[in-house]
């Protein structure tokens, strides 16, 4: 069995996570056609609300190029329409040839949604609210939750009236897709209408759909367990993946990938010619990220942990007094090593951005090389967020 050295194993993800060389994050250009490659290889992009210094998938893409453009994003997705946007573990950015593989979630989640909303609304009025919703759509084209309010009162359901639940449902299933965005509100239309025609028609059995699920989660994730597998998508079951591997294990190379603190090497699976990915991996380049907390390279959090020593938790539910470090801090990345955690912020009153606190990992010297490549890091992110300096608070270095 080959065992990964640890170091050899941070190399192989950081470079899968497209952090490690080519475009991601040396500088070169991302047009549309590199963007939409990117978002190829890294399998979907998280999209999340909350925007401290930038909205997530935007902050992950700006940090695998620096050429990166929001307008490109918002043209592959409502004028090329070769992504769109739906769940994966949570709400996601997805390459549009992968819907066909989408509607055995689709299926899954008309199920599971179908008994969870019916129960709460009424069996009958919801599926009188998402025909009407449907056929107004339908006739009418693409439309917010906005443009129904009014219709009958919120039910409470996370302050949801019906028909914005009638969408949301639609959406979750696949009947409706969002068209664009404006700000932060979907704009919703039919799927068919969104969705290309040769994905939208497009059929996969379920061993097709199982196969291709595991094959593309282990060519991103390098080595995995089966949880990690199905983890990875959140569309399969761990009786699928145990059930793939069963009949793919004379394909599937055993190895061992060793933790960083020195512990029980962990058991995982990887597909031909990854081990050997693995141990020839280059180091990446000596530079810092400051990284989105819903970066790919930082979903699987006990992962991080094993492989990297890092333990992360977003602290924006956490009770302010309770946090330990701030409401919403990002990793920082230098090389192959976790160096820190950072709190900063865009204020756009101040036309600054604002560095509260950098608390460096232990064991991590806040050498002038470490402070100089953080500072060009920062350069970069107050270019992108369009503000006009830096501005670092008196006690801006946290030393332990």
């Amino acid at each position: 069995m080959t065992t990964i050295p640890n170091l050899k194993a941070r190399h192989h993800l950081i470079a899968l996570s497209g952090l490690g060389g080519g475009t991601g994050g040396t500088g070169g250009a991302m047009r549309r056609p590199q963007l939409l490659r990117t978002i190829n290889d890294l399998g979907f992009v998280q999209v999340d609300s909350v925007n401290v210094l930038e909205r997530a998938h935007h902050h992950i893409l700006f940090s695998r190029g620096t050429g990166y453009r929001r307008t490109d994003l918002s043209a592959l997705i409502e004028k090329d329409r070769s992504l769109f946007e739906n769940w994966t573990h949570d709400a996601s950015i997805i390459p549009s040839s992968f819907f066909p593989y989408w509607k055995h979630r689709f299926a899954r989640e008309k199920a599971r949604l179908r008994s969870r909303w019916k129960s709460h609304f009424g069996a009958e009025d919801f599926d009188l609210d998402i025909a009407r919703v449907h056929d107004r759509i339908a006739r009418d084209g693409p439309a917010m939750a906005r443009d129904f309010e009014g219709d009958k009162p919120s039910s409470g359901w996370w302050d949801w009236h019906p028909s914005k639940a009638a969408l949301e449902y639609m959406w979750r299933t696949g009947e409706l897709a969002i068209a664009r965005r404006e700000g932060l509100q979907k704009v919703y239309d039919l799927a068919e209408r969104v969705i290309p025609p040769e994905h939208f028609s497009a059929e996969v059995d379920h061993d097709a759909f199982v196969d291709w699920a595991c094959r593309q989660a282990l060519t991103r994730l390098g080595f995995a367990t089966r949880g990690e597998i199905a983890g990875f998508w959140a569309l399969l079951t761990p009786q699928e993946v145990d059930e793939w591997i069963a009949r793919n294990r004379a394909e599937l190379t055993p190895v061992r990938v060793e933790t960083v603190d020195g512990g029980k090497p962990r058991a995982a699976f990887a597909l031909p010619g990854m081990a050997e990915a693995a141990l020839d991996a280059p180091a990446p380049p000596d530079k810092v990220r400051i990284v989105s907390p819903f970066d790919p390279l930082m979903r699987d959090r006990a992962r991080m942990e094993r492989l990297f020593g890092f333990s992360y938790r977003i602290e924006i539910f956490v009770p302010e007094a309770k946090r330990q470090y701030g409401y919403y801090v990002y990793p920082v990345l230098r090389g192959e090593r976790m160096a820190g955690r950072i709190d900063v912020k865009a204020e756009r009153e101040r036309d600054a951005l604002v560095v509260r606190a950098f608390w460096p990992e232990a064991g991590v010297k806040p050498s002038k090389a470490l402070l100089a490549k953080l500072g060009a890091e920062l350069e970069r992110l107050r270019r992108f967020a369009g503000l006009g300096r830096i501005d670092f608070a008196d006690d801006w270095l946290r030393l332990s």
